[in-house]
């Protein structure tokens, strides 16, 4: 029992050894508590953090940011305590200068709001005197008075702007809910797919990454739209030399975490930004790997960014990840589901609410379509070369023509796409989703001939009009 309270002893040793010192951000000197270190750096070098957080409203981005920049450029504590603007603003200084710094895994909120103490005299109390309605007092007590009424003021004064800031990201995140409530037609009905489609995707990615790691050893990488960092690891594991992932959400900085948690910082540099104007620290790549397929391919996806990134970026001779996709079509019947989405509106607690089943038939659909719903053979609509495509390659016509397989009710279209890894090691990756919805009885062997028409919305870029003119009927559809 001994031996083995020995080892716990020692092991316990160990692990506050490896605990890093929170080192000043002026001097040399290390602290075990980061507390310590912001009294020191108070005390010491005139460096009130608490006043800097409430000056700029500082959340814990800026903060990071702050750390990253003294680290970098050695500032005097007076410069920064003396500025007026955010000079550490740039994304940047998201990059840690020192791995695992202490500084940096503080939460700012957490910072102790210091209460002031006002001296009221030496003994307690000062003497006033009163008479005929007057009241006078010594120069010490007004003076006193004065600087009271000074930091009182101070006071609310910071804490007004703190409540504004606070009103400010209440109205950002009402925005944000407001976006996601008026979408959320589209939501409901992709997260089946997303919770699918998410693993699908990564798998396919990761088995043409890591299955053809002659592509990626010692090239440096470029990964378009990063998210979480997932590829940008995949690359660096593979054996690329230097990886650098863009992404203009927020998610980029959990993804800085996530690749300092796998210590992959020496490989993999995360930037933050729209692509477009965006300087990246890096000239030329070997390799442009992007995730950036949307709904039928098209809708919501990064084909602009992805041509852009091609022609200002990727180096002769350089390789895209993937390189081709296409576009196809299919019938399937599918009355259950036919009748949740438009039978429904027959027949609500006894009334009938016919006008909002013209509405569901012109919101396209995101479903997972079983292989037993499928009652035609594909056509191929429209195919992407990545290398040579251009922007306009998001407007196109197609003419089709379908083969019914068996006798059925054809209860809607799907459109799915394919996306290519033309590698040694490697299959396609498919996904589906259904648009069109019709209802008509059609033979086995009978052939459906229709058109479909694709194009890039007038006024939101990101968005299509999709018109589908089968058998006689039209129907476009917004997909925004």
């Amino acid at each position: 029992m001994d031996d083995e309270d020995d080892d716990s002893d020692d092991w316990n040793e160990v692990e506050e050894m490896d605990q890093p010192l929170a080192v000043c951000l002026f001097c040399p000197r290390g602290f075990g508590a980061i507390s310590d270190a912001i009294t020191h750096c108070k005390r010491d070098h005139l460096f009130d953090l608490h006043k800097l957080r409430t000056r700029f409203n500082m959340d814990c981005f800026s903060f990071i940011k702050l750390v990253n920049y003294i680290r970098i450029h050695h500032p005097e504590p007076s410069v920064l305590m003396d500025s007026m603007e955010l000079v550490w603003e740039g994304e940047e200084y998201m990059k840690p200068v020192h791995e695992d710094d202490p500084w940096l895994m503080f939460d700012i909120d957490d910072l102790e709001v210091p209460f002031p103490k006002i001296s009221i005299g030496n003994n307690g109390f000062h003497v006033v005197n009163a008479e005929n309605g007057c009241v006078t007092l010594s120069e010490q007590h007004f003076t006193e008075l004065q600087r009271t009424i000074q930091t009182l003021t101070a006071q609310v004064q910071e804490k007004d702007a703190v409540l504004e800031g606070m009103l400010q990201d209440m109205e950002v995140m009402r925005g944000a809910t407001r976006h996601l409530l008026g979408s959320s037609k589209c939501s409901e009905s992709a997260e089946p797919l997303l919770e699918r489609g998410d693993h699908v995707r990564t798998d396919s990615y990761r088995k043409a990454i890591l299955e053809n790691q002659a592509t990626m050893a010692g090239r440096s990488v470029l990964d378009l739209g990063c998210g979480t960092g997932i590829l940008s690891m995949f690359a660096a594991s593979a054996g690329a030399l230097r990886v650098v992932g863009i992404d203009q959400s927020d998610i980029i900085y959990h993804a800085m975490d996530i690749i300092r948690e796998n210590h992959l910082s020496a490989k993999v540099q995360l930037v933050k930004g729209r692509l477009e104007d965006t300087n990246l620290p890096i000239e030329k790549v070997d390799v442009i790997v992007s995730e950036w397929m949307g709904y039928f391919l098209l809708f919501e996806g990064m084909l602009d960014s992805l041509i852009y990134a091609r022609d200002h970026y990727l180096s002769p001779g350089g390789l895209l990840l993937p390189n081709r996709c296409s576009i196809s079509l299919l019938g399937v019947a599918d009355l259950v589901r036919y009748g949740e989405l438009v039978g429904f509106w027959s027949d609500v607690y006894g009334y009938r609410m016919s006008c909002l089943q013209r509405e569901v038939v012109r919101e396209p659909m995101v479903e997972v379509i079983s292989e037993e719903k499928v009652v035609t053979d594909t056509c191929l609509l429209t195919q992407l070369d990545l290398y040579t495509c251009t922007i306009d390659s998001v407007d196109f016509t197609a003419d089709f023509e379908l083969r019914v397989t068996r006798d059925d009710t054809l209860t809607a279209l799907a459109g799915f796409f394919d996306v290519f890894f033309d590698l040694p090691c490697h299959d396609k990756l498919h996904e589906d989703y259904l648009h069109g919805v019709f209802l008509n009885l059609f033979l086995d062997g009978e052939v459906l001939s229709g058109k479909l028409i694709c194009q890039r919305h007038r006024k939101e870029v990101r968005s299509l009009t999709v018109t589908i003119i089968l058998q006689g009927k039209k129907c476009k559809y917004i997909m925004s």
